[in-house]
């Protein structure tokens, strides 16, 4: 399992425990520059709520909860990757 950050680790809320079959977020929906969804391995996109309880389900791996102002959102779990983190993924059209 790769190294966590402990810093950016305390930045979530939940860290859901991932099931076997869980899949990565590969690629972004955008509306005017603000996440709206995410596109899994596989090419299933889901709107940013549904991804979140995918997510609490075990459904994503690699990914955390957290809060700003009351909007849950997903982010990634720290590790010693840029590559694979949410704001360096592409983006794609719904």
């Amino acid at each position: 399992m790769p190294k966590l950050k402990t810093l950016p680790m305390n930045a979530l809320n939940e860290i859901p425990v991932p099931n076997a079959d869980a899949k990565r977020i590969v690629a972004l929906t955008k509306s005017s520059g603000r996440i709206t969804g995410y596109q899994l391995e596989g090419g299933k996109i889901l709107d940013k709520p549904g991804a979140i309880e995918l997510a609490r389900q075990g459904g994503i791996r690699g990914v955390g909860i957290a809060n700003r102002k009351g909007n849950e959102y997903l982010k990634s779990l720290p590790d010693d990757t840029e590559e694979n983190n949410l704001g360096n993924l592409p983006t794609v059209k719904e």
